[in-house]
């Protein structure tokens, strides 16, 4: 692999301009006025330089992206969307390797080069969409990582069959289990929550909940996770997604469950709803939180785009940030937070670190969050995968 130096830098956390050296697919050096040797050399002209982006809440098996315009007609509320979702996919060829490699190549393009996907299992498509996101993931050819979960978009116990799919979905070697609203969806939080920690033990999977349900139903959910990874030793593995019971909450309610989240290293991830979740409170208690596109041009929703610097932005706005720092904190949810739930190794900007690097148009991070312009230069392994926005 030849080595490849970075020539004026503004890396993201360190004073003034730079150069970056990267040998062997990992950071090698960082100084001033470096000398090449026989590296390919690029002037990123006072670009910012930021690790790669790590979305880690996606449902890239859902998406129609590069395919039809399919106005979306479901009615309200989380089952009619589910209901939908699940009777119109197979007009529309979904799951379909052509528009998850479609999604897939703006991601990388866009400097995503981490992702955690839940990925639909149920009697209805079987696991189907694991094979299609693996075939998309293949395509890409090592510009982007994907780690699935096996996610029951339709319940468990209200769809009987799922749960012997999820189990053959983790034996053929999917990392990650999911669930869904255990009482608002599935009636039952206790049993449904009960059966996913048994399958994640049996098979030392992680364990990432979609948790949409609010106010005190929410919470109850929030204490019923809690209490089973206290008691079953599942600390550092454990995600929820969504989460925004958390923001119904008391102060002190929320106070509570905050300990409990960091206590427990249990994380959190956010898709920039209008429900934002309280990420300075968050990461003063020291509790991981990462962001992510959620479903784009799906049956679910017609927004989104893959690129998660403006879904960073969109959670910046919705909540309200303006300070740089907080901007910047939304960022590192979006690229530390994200890798820490997924528990890469190497990740950063350290020398030794993985060269997994994105240079940003802007003369700091805040300012290249607000415009997310098409990315200068993407690296990924230590090798040049995009330029200006599209794949090389």
């Amino acid at each position: 692999m030849t080595d490849l130096l970075l020539r004026d830098a503004r890396l993201w956390g360190r004073e003034g301009r730079t150069d970056l050296l990267v040998s062997d697919g990992r950071i090698a050096a960082v100084g001033d006025a470096l000398a090449a040797g026989d590296a390919h050399v690029e002037d990123l002209a006072g670009a910012v330089v930021i690790p790669g982006l790590v979305d880690a809440h996606a449902h890239v098996d859902k998406t129609l992206w590069g395919g039809p315009w399919v106005p979306r007609t479901a009615g309200p509320g989380l089952a009619a969307a589910i209901a939908y979702g699940a009777d119109r996919r197979a007009e529309f060829g979904i799951p379909n390797p052509d528009f998850i490699t479609a999604l897939l190549t703006n991601m990388a393009a866009s400097g995503t080069t981490h992702a955690r996907s839940h990925v639909d299992v149920d009697p209805g498509i079987g696991t189907g969409a694991v094979d299609a996101v693996l075939e998309g993931v293949e395509r890409l050819a090592g510009r982007i990582d994907v780690e699935l979960v096996a996610f029951p978009q339709t319940g468990i116990l209200v769809s009987p069959g799922t749960a012997d799919l999820l189990e053959e979905a983790l034996k053929a070697g999917v990392k990650s289990i999911g669930g869904i609203d255990p009482a608002g969806f599935d009636l039952d939080a206790e049993t449904h929550l009960d059966l996913v920690f048994a399958l994640a033990g049996r098979y030392g999977a992680e364990i990432d909940i979609h948790l949409h349900d609010g106010g005190d139903l929410g919470i109850r959910e929030f204490d019923l996770i809690i209490e089973r990874t206290r008691a079953l030793g599942y600390t550092g593995k454990v995600v929820i997604s969504h989460a925004f019971a958390l923001c119904d909450a008391d102060d002190a309610t929320r106070a509570r469950l905050i300990a409990d989240l960091a206590e427990l290293q249990i994380g959190l991830t956010s898709v920039a709803p209008k429900q934002i979740l309280p990420l300075r409170e968050l990461a003063e208690a020291g509790v991981t939180m990462g962001i992510g596109n959620d479903g784009v041009r799906d049956l679910w929703s017609p927004y989104g785009t893959g690129d998660l610097l403006q879904r960073t932005q969109w959670f910046t706005r919705n909540a309200g940030f303006s300070r740089d720092a907080d901007i910047e904190l939304a960022l590192h949810a979006a690229t530390f937070g994200g890798a820490r739930l997924l528990k890469l190794d190497g990740y950063g900007l350290a020398v030794g670190d993985t060269a997994d690097l994105v240079a940003l148009k802007g003369r700091n991070p805040s300012e290249a969050v607000l415009e997310h312009h098409p990315r200068p230069l993407v690296v990924k392994n230590g090798r040049i995968t995009a330029r200006d926005g599209k794949l090389v």
